[in-house]
Protein backbone atom coordinates (compact mmCIF):
# COMPACT_ATOMS: atom_id res chain seq x y z
CA UNK A 1 0.00 0.00 0.00
CA UNK A 2 1.02 3.62 -0.93
CA UNK A 3 0.06 7.52 -0.87
CA UNK A 4 -0.93 8.95 -4.04
CA UNK A 5 -2.22 12.68 -4.02
CA UNK A 6 -6.10 12.31 -4.52
CA UNK A 7 -7.42 16.22 -4.11
CA UNK A 8 -6.09 18.59 -5.39
CA UNK A 9 -5.63 22.22 -2.94
CA UNK A 10 -8.58 23.69 -4.72
CA UNK A 11 -11.30 21.06 -3.41
CA UNK A 12 -9.57 20.84 -0.59
CA UNK A 13 -9.94 24.94 0.05
CA UNK A 14 -13.49 24.39 -0.86
CA UNK A 15 -13.85 21.79 1.62
CA UNK A 16 -12.76 23.54 5.10
CA UNK A 17 -14.11 27.32 3.68
CA UNK A 18 -17.45 25.75 2.70
CA UNK A 19 -17.41 24.25 6.51
CA UNK A 20 -16.10 27.12 7.89
CA UNK A 21 -19.06 28.97 6.16
CA UNK A 22 -21.58 26.51 7.09
CA UNK A 23 -20.43 26.08 10.97
CA UNK A 24 -20.40 30.16 11.43
CA UNK A 25 -23.55 30.80 10.34
CA UNK A 26 -25.52 28.11 11.80
CA UNK A 27 -23.57 28.97 15.09
CA UNK A 28 -24.47 32.75 15.04
CA UNK A 29 -28.08 31.96 14.02
CA UNK A 30 -28.63 29.88 17.34
CA UNK A 31 -26.16 32.19 19.71
CA UNK A 32 -27.26 35.38 18.41
CA UNK A 33 -30.22 37.46 19.09
CA UNK A 34 -31.84 38.22 15.73
CA UNK A 35 -31.97 42.28 16.89
CA UNK A 36 -28.08 42.14 17.17
CA UNK A 37 -26.15 43.91 14.84
CA UNK A 38 -24.02 41.21 15.15
CA UNK A 39 -26.61 38.77 13.67
CA UNK A 40 -26.09 40.11 10.05
CA UNK A 41 -22.47 37.84 9.95
CA UNK A 42 -25.11 35.17 10.01
CA UNK A 43 -26.12 36.18 6.41
CA UNK A 44 -22.47 37.35 5.22
CA UNK A 45 -21.33 33.86 6.13
CA UNK A 46 -24.18 32.51 4.00
CA UNK A 47 -23.13 34.17 0.72
CA UNK A 48 -19.26 33.24 0.96
CA UNK A 49 -20.95 29.43 1.56
CA UNK A 50 -23.01 30.26 -1.63
CA UNK A 51 -19.88 31.94 -3.33
CA UNK A 52 -17.74 28.71 -2.38
CA UNK A 53 -20.59 26.62 -4.24
CA UNK A 54 -20.44 28.51 -7.16
CA UNK A 55 -15.97 28.19 -7.52
CA UNK A 56 -16.74 24.53 -6.37
CA UNK A 57 -19.36 24.06 -9.52
CA UNK A 58 -16.69 25.59 -11.74
CA UNK A 59 -14.41 23.69 -10.51
CA UNK A 60 -15.52 20.05 -11.36
CA UNK A 61 -15.86 21.18 -14.90
CA UNK A 62 -11.88 21.90 -15.06
CA UNK A 63 -10.15 20.52 -12.19
CA UNK A 64 -8.33 17.14 -11.84
CA UNK A 65 -10.43 13.67 -12.39
CA UNK A 66 -11.20 13.51 -8.61
CA UNK A 67 -13.09 16.89 -8.18
CA UNK A 68 -15.31 16.11 -11.33
CA UNK A 69 -18.67 15.05 -11.24
CA UNK A 70 -17.79 11.60 -12.46
CA UNK A 71 -15.66 10.84 -9.38
CA UNK A 72 -18.85 10.84 -7.32
CA UNK A 73 -20.60 7.20 -6.59
CA UNK A 74 -24.38 7.91 -6.35
CA UNK A 75 -25.67 4.33 -7.74
CA UNK A 76 -27.75 3.75 -4.66
CA UNK A 77 -26.33 -0.28 -5.89
CA UNK A 78 -23.07 1.07 -5.01
CA UNK A 79 -24.60 2.91 -1.43
CA UNK A 80 -26.41 -0.28 -0.50
CA UNK A 81 -22.59 -2.63 -1.14
CA UNK A 82 -20.89 -0.14 0.34
CA UNK A 83 -22.43 -0.11 4.07
CA UNK A 84 -22.72 -3.94 3.61
CA UNK A 85 -18.68 -4.24 3.07
CA UNK A 86 -18.39 -2.25 6.23
CA UNK A 87 -19.13 -5.17 7.98
CA UNK A 88 -17.65 -7.57 5.87
CA UNK A 89 -13.98 -8.65 4.66
CA UNK A 90 -14.57 -7.95 0.94
CA UNK A 91 -15.58 -4.48 1.02
CA UNK A 92 -14.74 -2.65 -2.54
CA UNK A 93 -12.24 0.04 -1.66
CA UNK A 94 -12.59 3.64 -3.70
CA UNK A 95 -10.06 5.86 -4.46
CA UNK A 96 -11.81 8.90 -4.66
CA UNK A 97 -15.22 9.77 -3.13
CA UNK A 98 -16.84 6.45 -1.59
CA UNK A 99 -20.48 6.39 -2.35
CA UNK A 100 -21.67 7.32 1.43
CA UNK A 101 -19.45 10.82 1.27
CA UNK A 102 -20.77 11.15 -2.52
CA UNK A 103 -24.32 11.32 -1.18
CA UNK A 104 -23.33 13.47 1.69
CA UNK A 105 -21.06 15.88 -0.34
CA UNK A 106 -24.14 16.50 -3.22
CA UNK A 107 -27.05 16.63 -0.26
CA UNK A 108 -24.85 19.49 1.74
CA UNK A 109 -24.09 21.04 -1.87
CA UNK A 110 -27.94 21.22 -2.39
CA UNK A 111 -28.80 21.92 1.09
CA UNK A 112 -26.06 24.65 0.92
CA UNK A 113 -28.06 26.42 -2.65
CA UNK A 114 -30.90 26.31 -0.76
CA UNK A 115 -30.02 27.43 2.29
CA UNK A 116 -28.52 30.66 -0.17
CA UNK A 117 -31.95 31.08 -2.38
CA UNK A 118 -34.21 31.25 1.06
CA UNK A 119 -31.93 33.56 2.56
CA UNK A 120 -31.62 36.15 -0.54
CA UNK A 121 -35.30 35.86 -0.56
CA UNK A 122 -35.72 36.81 3.09
CA UNK A 123 -33.46 39.57 2.84
CA UNK A 124 -35.06 41.36 -0.46
CA UNK A 125 -38.26 41.47 1.23
CA UNK A 126 -40.64 38.46 0.50
CA UNK A 127 -42.91 37.50 3.39
CA UNK A 128 -44.06 34.21 4.52
CA UNK A 129 -43.17 32.17 7.61
CA UNK A 130 -43.05 29.11 5.46
CA UNK A 131 -39.99 30.43 4.05
CA UNK A 132 -38.17 30.82 7.49
CA UNK A 133 -39.40 27.52 8.70
CA UNK A 134 -37.88 26.20 5.42
CA UNK A 135 -34.41 28.12 5.73
CA UNK A 136 -34.37 26.61 9.27
CA UNK A 137 -35.68 23.00 8.66
CA UNK A 138 -32.70 23.01 5.63
CA UNK A 139 -29.93 24.76 8.09
CA UNK A 140 -31.41 21.38 10.95
CA UNK A 141 -30.93 19.06 8.07
CA UNK A 142 -27.16 20.14 6.79
CA UNK A 143 -26.63 19.71 10.46
CA UNK A 144 -27.36 16.11 10.37
CA UNK A 145 -25.82 15.24 7.19
CA UNK A 146 -22.74 16.66 8.44
CA UNK A 147 -23.07 14.59 11.87
CA UNK A 148 -23.66 11.70 9.53
CA UNK A 149 -20.86 12.29 7.43
CA UNK A 150 -18.39 12.22 10.60
CA UNK A 151 -20.14 9.34 11.61
CA UNK A 152 -19.69 7.38 8.65
CA UNK A 153 -15.87 8.35 8.38
CA UNK A 154 -15.03 7.68 12.08
CA UNK A 155 -16.93 4.37 11.03
CA UNK A 156 -14.50 3.90 7.66
CA UNK A 157 -11.56 4.90 9.55
CA UNK A 158 -11.85 2.17 12.38
CA UNK A 159 -12.97 -0.65 9.97
CA UNK A 160 -10.25 0.02 7.25
CA UNK A 161 -7.78 1.81 9.28
CA UNK A 162 -6.72 3.74 6.04
CA UNK A 163 -6.27 7.67 7.94
CA UNK A 164 -9.01 8.64 5.64
CA UNK A 165 -9.65 11.33 8.42
CA UNK A 166 -6.77 13.26 6.91
CA UNK A 167 -7.33 13.22 3.07
CA UNK A 168 -9.26 16.13 2.69
CA UNK A 169 -5.75 17.94 4.70
CA UNK A 170 -3.01 16.45 2.98
CA UNK A 171 -4.81 15.55 0.12
CA UNK A 172 -3.39 11.67 0.01
CA UNK A 173 -4.66 8.50 0.38
CA UNK A 174 -3.18 5.06 0.73
CA UNK A 175 -4.06 2.68 -2.20
CA UNK A 176 -3.33 -0.94 -3.57
CA UNK A 177 -3.54 -0.32 -7.23
CA UNK A 178 0.35 0.35 -8.70
CA UNK A 179 -1.11 2.20 -11.47
CA UNK A 180 -2.39 4.66 -9.43
CA UNK A 181 -1.32 8.07 -10.52
CA UNK A 182 -1.67 11.20 -8.07
CA UNK A 183 -3.34 14.43 -9.09
CA UNK A 184 -1.96 17.82 -9.56
CA UNK A 185 -1.66 19.50 -6.58
CA UNK A 186 -2.18 23.18 -8.11
CA UNK A 187 -1.39 25.40 -6.07
CA UNK A 188 -1.55 28.50 -8.08
CA UNK A 189 -5.14 27.35 -8.66
CA UNK A 190 -5.07 26.73 -4.79
CA UNK A 191 -4.05 30.44 -4.25
CA UNK A 192 -6.85 31.80 -6.94
CA UNK A 193 -9.47 30.20 -5.02
CA UNK A 194 -8.55 31.59 -1.30
CA UNK A 195 -7.86 34.70 -3.02
CA UNK A 196 -11.46 35.24 -5.04
CA UNK A 197 -13.06 34.02 -1.43
CA UNK A 198 -11.17 36.86 0.48
CA UNK A 199 -12.12 39.38 -2.65
CA UNK A 200 -15.68 38.64 -2.32
CA UNK A 201 -16.20 39.30 1.16
CA UNK A 202 -13.76 41.90 0.63
CA UNK A 203 -16.72 43.18 -1.34
CA UNK A 204 -19.06 42.32 1.28
CA UNK A 205 -17.95 44.19 3.82
CA UNK A 206 -17.31 47.12 1.97
CA UNK A 207 -21.00 47.21 0.51
CA UNK A 208 -22.34 46.87 4.04
CA UNK A 209 -24.00 49.54 5.55
CA UNK A 210 -23.50 48.51 9.65
CA UNK A 211 -25.95 51.23 10.63
CA UNK A 212 -28.93 50.64 8.48
CA UNK A 213 -27.85 46.64 8.49
CA UNK A 214 -28.41 46.37 4.60
CA UNK A 215 -25.94 45.32 2.25
CA UNK A 216 -25.73 46.60 -1.58
CA UNK A 217 -25.16 43.24 -3.55
CA UNK A 218 -24.28 44.34 -7.00
CA UNK A 219 -26.97 46.58 -6.96
CA UNK A 220 -29.45 44.90 -5.20
CA UNK A 221 -30.41 46.10 -1.92
CA UNK A 222 -30.61 42.83 0.93
CA UNK A 223 -31.68 44.05 4.10
CA UNK A 224 -29.89 42.41 7.11
CA UNK A 225 -31.99 43.23 10.11
CA UNK A 226 -33.48 45.99 11.56
CA UNK A 227 -31.71 49.20 11.25
CA UNK A 228 -30.76 51.18 14.34
CA UNK A 229 -33.39 53.37 14.05
CA UNK A 230 -36.35 50.98 13.23
CA UNK A 231 -34.82 48.87 16.72
CA UNK A 232 -34.73 52.18 18.60
CA UNK A 233 -38.36 53.14 16.87
CA UNK A 234 -39.48 49.34 18.22
CA UNK A 235 -37.81 49.72 21.86
CA UNK A 236 -39.49 53.05 22.24
CA UNK A 237 -43.02 51.95 21.14
CA UNK A 238 -42.51 49.31 23.48
CA UNK A 239 -41.72 51.36 26.18
CA UNK A 240 -45.01 53.57 25.54
CA UNK A 241 -47.01 50.54 25.21
CA UNK A 242 -45.61 49.08 28.53
CA UNK A 243 -46.63 52.61 30.35
CA UNK A 244 -50.39 52.80 28.73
Amino acid sequence: MRKVLVYDLPTRFFHWLFAGFFITAYAIANLVDDDSARFSLHMLAGLGMVFVIVLRVLWSVVGTRHARPGDLALNPVQLFAYFKGMFSSGSQRWIGHNPASSWAAVTMLGLGIGLGVTGYLMATGSEGGWLRETHEFMANAFLAVVLLHLAGVAAHVLRHRDHLETSMITGSKQVHAEDQQPVRALPLAGLAFILLTAGFMGYLLQHYDAQARSLNLFGTTLQLGESEQEHEAGYIDGDDHDRD
